[in-house]
């Protein structure tokens, strides 16, 4: 079914497969996935049944940071392919009726963009003011803010003696909003991609993008304070989307960092002005101890619980989210949370369904259809993200932390864990290259890979396609109440969605034994219809009030009325 033209709710009862270039498949022996590779598979994505492809970055870039230093908005990088590659992958997806989602970073830039290039060291260049440059205080740093990689956020631009702020690595110079030229460019990049016949668009930590001017030292932390969620981001996004995404009908998705419900509601209201969609990543922070990403701790699944419920209960009527375990920042969701070992394939279904039964639209990360685990490294050579590598030299060099214990806090935590590269069956290199991977894989691929997965019916990949198809057929999981069950249970995830007509129940046991609970009385089972369960060996029943879980048991069941 080609797409002939918008649909503009779309995107309410799809489902997105999140695709990372570089690890997905290689087309030849580079070692690093590309564009053809991508098109080769789009068969695979067909038979998922999902909506849409979000492609993380694909232009022109050093790498630093794996595309999210963007050197040049209007090429492909070479490692990638050709614009030609691009226009075929869009055209053919679209022939099957996949959309495309870009990624686009336009918070910050490579320091190796034209622009950046020509404001270093010359304060009357026409770009100077498209970045954020301060004088030294005191010889120093113009204030204490942290990176998000764990340095200064400031670089010193020798040739003038300012800094520039930089958010992320400091080849990511972050632009300066406040200067209305810099909001054009973006909008001129937009429309190129849009015009071109993108579907819509991921925007990359776009709710960093305006700073409060003052630029104050933060006393009591990183100075995320200062410039998250800031004064004038509603007003920017506001004026982006009326120029160019509501121009063309796209779907947009915010990912916001340390955000909060009450913006969210509003760059993802139902007026459309803003986004269509949002991202925030505080369930994913539960087994951080005491807010601190780098430790290792279990997670904390009461406050997992509490998260969802003040999420779902807050965006309902008011705003949409994005449902997501995974992505190419995040550990393997059945490593993390699940059972990546005796348990991988009913612990991998069980966290899908106790998602994708939630409001919202659910993204799915390349290999979690599969149960793809984290790598297990054991070298710290192995690791090739940036902030991984940095955070090993400052815990292991600067504070002590001894090297087994970081590494198991990389093994835990690492952004790399999610980017090895996609395993498609049991040949050498997972099938996903020729050459060497740029990223080494994990060890069982042989057993867990596409291939197989395809063949065994009672698969992780073919739990996903279900869960996808009931997104399409029952309309309580995209309009339904959300209602949290048993908020204090120490082990199951219970949670009903209803309507006017149907009532869902989604019953979740999150750990490695028999759990049991009580539905209450006003849901009559003896109507309840099983849609869907991860135990294939006996027939989950309906069973009445009392459910009795085996390990990691999913169960879903509708009511509906008379």
């Amino acid at each position: 079914m080609a797409i002939t033209k918008p649909d503009e709710s779309w995107w309410k009862t799809a489902t997105i497969y999140q695709i990372y270039p570089k690890s997905f498949c290689d087309s030849g022996s580079k070692g690093m996935g590309d564009l053809k590779g991508i098109t080769s598979k789009l068969g695979y994505i067909k038979l998922l049944g999902v909506d849409a492809i979000w492609l993380t970055p694909v232009y022109q870039s050093p790498m630093v940071d794996n595309g999210y230093d963007i050197s040049d908005y209007f090429e492909i990088n070479p490692e990638f392919g050709t614009m030609k590659d691009f226009d075929v992958l869009l055209s053919e997806a679209h022939q099957l009726g996949i959309r495309i989602i870009m990624d686009i970073v336009v918070n910050h830039t490579s320091t190796q963009h034209k622009w950046f290039q020509s404001a270093l060291g010359d304060k009357n260049s026409p770009y100077r003011d498209y970045y954020i440059w301060k004088d030294p205080v005191e010889g120093a740093e113009p204030n204490n803010w942290n990176s998000k990689f764990g340095s200064s956020a400031w670089a010193l631009d020798e040739g003038t003696g300012q800094y520039y702020l930089h958010l992320f690595a400091k080849e990511q110079a972050d632009l300066n909003w406040e200067n209305p030229s810099v909001r054009e460019e973006v909008k001129d990049v937009i429309h190129f991609w849009a015009k071109k016949g993108v579907d819509g668009f991921r925007l990359d930590v776009i709710n960093l993008i305006s700073k409060q001017q003052e630029f104050l030292n933060d006393e009591n932390g990183d100075g995320r304070r200062f410039y998250t969620d800031g004064p004038r981001v509603h007003e920017y996004l506001q004026e982006i989307s009326e120029s160019v995404f509501q121009k063309y009908g796209s779907v947009t998705v915010g990912e916001m960092s340390s955000t909060t419900l009450e913006h969210c509601q509003q760059y993802s209201a139902q007026d459309g002005k803003e986004l269509s969609m949002v991202f925030n990543f505080h369930h994913l922070k539960v087994d951080y101890l005491n807010g601190d990403k780098w430790t290792k701790t279990p997670f904390d699944f009461i406050q997992l619980k509490q998260i969802f419920n003040h999420w779902q209960t807050g965006l309902n009527g008011k705003g949409w989210g994005a449902l997501f375990w995974c992505n190419h920042d995040q550990p393997r969701v059945v490593s993390r949370l699940g059972n990546d070992k005796q348990y991988r394939i009913e612990s991998a279904k069980m966290l899908a369904a106790s998602i994708h039964m939630m409001q919202g639209t659910p993204y799915v990360y390349q290999g979690e259809e599969l149960g793809m685990t984290n790598p297990h490294y054991t070298d710290i050579r192995q690791y090739r993200d940036v902030e991984s590598t940095n955070m090993y030299q400052i815990m292991v060099n600067r504070r002590g932390i001894a090297h087994q214990d970081m590494m198991a806090i990389l093994a835990q935590k690492s952004r790399d864990n999610s980017r090895t590269p996609m395993q498609w069956n049991s040949t050498k290199n997972a099938g996903f290259t020729k050459g060497t991977p740029w990223l080494d894989l994990a060890q069982n691929y042989p057993e867990i890979n596409a291939e197989a997965a395809i063949a065994d019916l009672n698969s992780v990949f073919y739990f996903y396609k279900h869960l996808i198809e009931l997104r399409k057929q029952v309309s309580v999981i995209t309009d339904g109440r959300y209602e949290d069950l048993f908020p204090e249970h120490k082990r199951i995830f219970a949670y009903a969605r209803q309507n006017d007509k149907q009532v869902l129940l989604c019953i979740n046991n999150y750990y490695g034994d028999e759990a049991k609970c009580t539905l209450p009385d006003r849901f009559d089972m003896s109507k309840a219809r099983k849609l869907l369960s991860n135990y294939q060996s006996e027939t989950c029943e309906v069973g009445g009030q009392n459910q009795v879980l085996r390990p990691y048991e999913t169960r879903i069941f509708l009511i509906e009325s008379d």
